[in-house]
This record gives structure tokens, sequence and C-alpha cells, in this order.
């Protein structure tokens, strides 16, 4: 199959360079010239564990090319993806200008029939809307079809090569069935959905993850007080098949370019028919407040005062295995930091010169190792679980610090780990290792 990817962000690149991988003959397609170069050179603008190697393959056998011309792209093709960006408006609306004006282009490029699958992640309707655009420009025929992507970072080539299922949504059994025989080599869990359940799917989908985070951290809290461990909480219910352990992990919340934009997003769809979303609100709130539990827990740690103290940060990215720093809880925890009169220094693997470019220089010491951060701090706070810094050695740190405080936003550190030393240390939902800052336990009376 002819395929054209029109993207080449996340998702798109991912999935043009997996479709090749596939023995598909993929373009990818950006109005970015300095990216389309860049790719050309074999250098990839994302970390993706796996995507760099792919891409040099497929692009030495023929399979896979990039180009900054879309009409040419797409003259020929089979199948064209529209995977661009739908940032979010300040309302919280997905903003679909890139898709409208992907649709325009590709209806003045048609040169005979194609299947035009939506990949972004779209509001309700939005595969209409580009299907009604195309129809206005065009006498070509050509099917539309939803095709949402389930993909996470940091494991994104994994993802779609092995999928948990393909959703693909159409009003044309036929284009569904041919979309549907390009991903069966993948899985053989297809499903066919008219296209606004395929819409509506992938927000769900989001939305519910990002309800189980949020509920697992209201849990951790409450665990804190009453001297429950929310680790051996979170372990328990997920053995139970109806909830099941994937995101019952406490920390400082979600982040990314997905959960953030998607929830606010669902939040707007529900309110334009005139529907108050409220769990998925509470989501929001509870996920803004928690990160900075942070803040308040250095509060609590130093007195109330912070200013004239320095910090230090491990973790910058919203997650492991990936530079996106979208939403990264490290950035408002940094700033309220900053607010409060405290020194910064920084430290990531891989995401700190996307961080740097997205924070500014305002207050931060930047480092280029993870002691170099620690060193003088009055206290560490681990915002990423990046392997590096589950493997440190907890006694250099230890002494490398001004003074031993590490408060843990990932629930990285065990017990054991922290025998020996002096830390004053604080987890999660974790209470019986939170040295130096337990809280008294109540007595609860029925």
């Amino acid at each position: 199959m002819n395929i054209t990817v029109i993207g080449t962000g996340y998702v798109g690149l991912v999935s043009g360079i997996c479709y090749a991988e596939l023995g598909h003959t993929v373009v990818c397609v950006d109005k970015d010239s300095s990216k389309i170069t860049a790719l050309r050179s074999g250098l990839i603008p994302i970390y993706e564990p796996g995507l760099e190697e792919l891409s040099a393959r497929n692009t030495a056998a023929g399979r896979l090319r990039f180009t900054g011309d879309l009409k040419e792209a797409v003259r020929g093709t089979d199948l064209v993806v529209i995977a661009v960006g739908t940032p979010p408006l300040p309302s919280g609306e997905a903003d679909l200008s890139y898709i409208d004006g992907a649709a325009d282009e590709i209806a003045d490029a048609l040169d005979g029939y194609a299947i035009v699958a939506v990949k972004s992640t779209v509001p309700v309707g939005t595969n209409e809307r580009v299907r009604d655009r195309i129809r206005s420009r065009t006498d070509m025929p050509f099917d539309s079809v939803s095709l949402p992507e389930f993909l996470r970072e940091g494991s994104a080539v994994r993802d779609t090569l092995k999928p948990d299922r393909i959703v693909i949504g159409s009003d044309s059994r036929a284009a569904a069935e041919k979309v549907a025989q390009l991903h069966k080599p993948l899985t053989d869990r297809i499903m066919i959905t008219d296209i606004r359940s395929a819409e509506m799917l992938k927000y769900a989908s989001n939305a519910f993850l990002a309800t189980k985070i949020s509920f697992i951290n209201e849990i951790a809290n409450i665990c804190e007080k009453v001297g429950a461990d929310v680790t051996q909480v979170a372990e328990g219910m997920g053995y139970d098949r109806r909830i099941g352990p994937a995101f019952l992990k406490a920390g400082i919340g979600y982040g990314g370019s997905c959960f953030p934009k998607d929830t606010r997003a669902l939040i707007q769809i529900a309110g334009h028919v005139e529907y108050d979303f409220k769990l998925l609100s509470s989501v929001v709130e509870v996920n803004r407040d928690q990160r900075l539990r942070m803040v308040q827990k250095l509060e609590t740690i130093f007195g109330g005062d912070l200013s004239g103290k320095t910090v230090a940060v491990w973790g910058l990215a919203f997650k492991p295995e990936t530079d996106d720093v979208r939403e990264a809880p490290a950035l408002e925890i940094m700033r309220n930091l900053i607010a409060r009169g405290v020194k910064v220094k920084a430290y990531d693997p891989i995401a700190l010169p996307n961080f740097r470019g997205l924070f500014g220089e305002s207050g931060v010491v930047w480092c280029d190792h993870a002691m170099e951060a620690a060193a003088g701090a009055d206290a560490l706070c681990l915002l990423t679980e990046w392997e590096e810094f589950a493997r440190a050695d907890l006694q250099q740190l230890q002494s490398t610090m001004k003074q031993p405080v590490l408060i843990d936003g990932r629930n990285v550190f065990k017990e054991e780990d922290l025998a020996g030393t002096e830390f004053v240390y604080y987890s999660i939902g974790r209470p019986s290792l939170n040295q130096g800052v337990r809280e008294e336990m109540p007595v609860l009376q029925f």
C-alpha cells in the first residue's frame, strides 16, 4: 500500500516509520523544512527508543522518505493519514486549524481515489468536518476513516507494532475493511465502529486512565493520614481483574501531551452538549493539586519559609524514556519554588534541553549530572523515575547535599535503600517511610 502521513510529530513519525517497517511505501510530510532536512539526514527530532534504527533501515530499503511537498506526496497514494497537532485553545477546546489546513491541501492534491484517515485526537464530529471540507473542494472520490492512536511515549514503537487494539471508524465498510487489512499483521483485535464512536473512544480511554491516576493519588493522600501504604493498597486492588494494576502508581500526577489536553477537551465537548462532566472536572483538579504537595511538604520540613533554600530537581520529562516536557509536573513545581525564593538546580538525562527552552532561564541552575544538581542542596525533589536515579548511591548523595532531605515524588526508593542513611525522606502515600515528616496517626473511631 502507498501511504502518506501528514505531520511528523510523535504520532505521525512513529506511525509512518512503523508502516514502512511492515513493508509499505510511506511518505511523511511536514511543513517544517528544517525538520524534513534533519529526518532525511537520519536525525530523529524526538527521543523514542528504537525509532532511529527503524527509520534508517526503512529509508535505506527505499520504503520510507520525507518531504515538504504535500501535493507530490498525495499523488497516487492509497491512504492519507492526518497526524497533525490539535493543541488546546485557552478554553480547553482542541485547535482544529491544522486539521482544516491539511484537509484543504489534501483536497487540492487528490488525483484519484484514496482513503483519508484522521489519526490526530479530535473532537467528535471532526472526521465529518474533514470529509465536508474535502468534498467542497474536489470531485475526486475518497472515503473518510477515523483511526485513533493509543501510543504511550517511551514505548510508542512497541505499542504501534504490538497494539492492544486497533479502532477504525467509518461510514464505508469497504474503506474500513481496507484499513483493517493494513493492520491485521499487528493484531487480530480490530474493532470497526461508526466514525463518532471511534472519535469518542479515544477521549474516553484517556479520560478513564487519567481518572485512575487521580483516584490512586487521592487514596495515597488518605493513606498518609491513616497510616496505610498505598503501594500495598494498589497491589491488592490490581489483583482484581475488574480493576487491573495499570495506572495505579501513586505520584505527583499525570502530564504530557495527551492526558491534560484530552481531559480538558472532553470537558468542553460535554459542555457543548449541555452536560456537566463533574467527575472529569474533579480529576483535573486533583491532578493540579497533587503536584503542589511536593512544595507543601518542603514548607512543612523547613518551617514554612523556603526563601534562600537550594532545592535540587531530578527529572524534568513528564515520564521516563521520553524527552517530552509538555505539561510536565516539574514545570509547575519549579515555578512555585522560584516564586518562594528558592534557588533551583535541575537535571534530566534526556529532556533538559527541551525543558530549558520551554521554561526559560529565570532562577534555575541547569546541571549536566545528577550529583552536580544535588551538590550543596538543602533538599532534593525526584520528579521523574529515570532508572539512573533509582540506581543512585544514596550514601554519596547524602554526603554531597547540604542537608539530607529527599522528596521522592515517584516512590522510587524502598526502605532497604534508605537503610544506613540519615535522610529526611518523604514519598507518596507511604507514611511508614516518611522519615522525619510523619504525621501523628489519628485514633479512628466508628
